[in-house]
């Protein structure tokens, strides 16, 4: 399973790149994110990341959660995770912030090449709901809310 979403933003890519990574600002940012807590820091950006969000279905709310081990590499700059628990344990996300003009191209690489490790039905989970309704959509949220903050700034 692979997703990619994108988005320009109208700030430059530091600003962009400190929003996305100050995963701890996210609940007061992004409403549909319920919680982000380290549960081993290692500094800014860095360490073992519990996060819970939301996908919402119109009124409703299904719960999502998953840790994750956080790295950043401000030189370049990317934001890594690799999920390490939670449904989707083993996934990997990319950050990448590219300029472009006077703003800069955000974009998030999910990629989770075994999908979970259900017998059977895994990858066909993984490509045909997890990834699509539920990955997609809520790192489309988050693009937006980082939007707004940066811009905002």
């Amino acid at each position: 399973m692979k997703t990619h979403n994108e988005m320009r933003m109208w700030a430059d890519v530091d600003r962009c790149f400190r929003v996305a990574a100050d995963v701890e600002r996210w609940p007061e940012i992004l409403p549909h994110y319920r919680w982000v807590r380290f549960q081993r820091r290692d500094g800014f950006g860095r360490g073992r990341v519990e996060m819970a969000a939301r996908r919402n279905f119109g009124p409703l709310g299904y719960p999502v959660w998953w840790v994750s081990e956080m790295e950043i590499e401000e030189a370049t700059p990317l934001v890594r995770y690799h999920h390490v628990d939670g449904i989707t344990r083993g996934m990997d996300v990319e950050w990448r912030f590219h300029p472009a003009d006077d703003a800069t191209r955000v974009e998030i690489v999910h990629a989770w090449p075994e999908g979970p490790g259900w017998p059977l039905i895994g990858k066909f989970a993984a490509n045909a709901v997890i990834g699509p309704v539920f990955i997609h959509h809520v790192a489309g949220e988050t693009l937006a809310g980082v939007k707004r903050e940066a811009e905002s700034r």
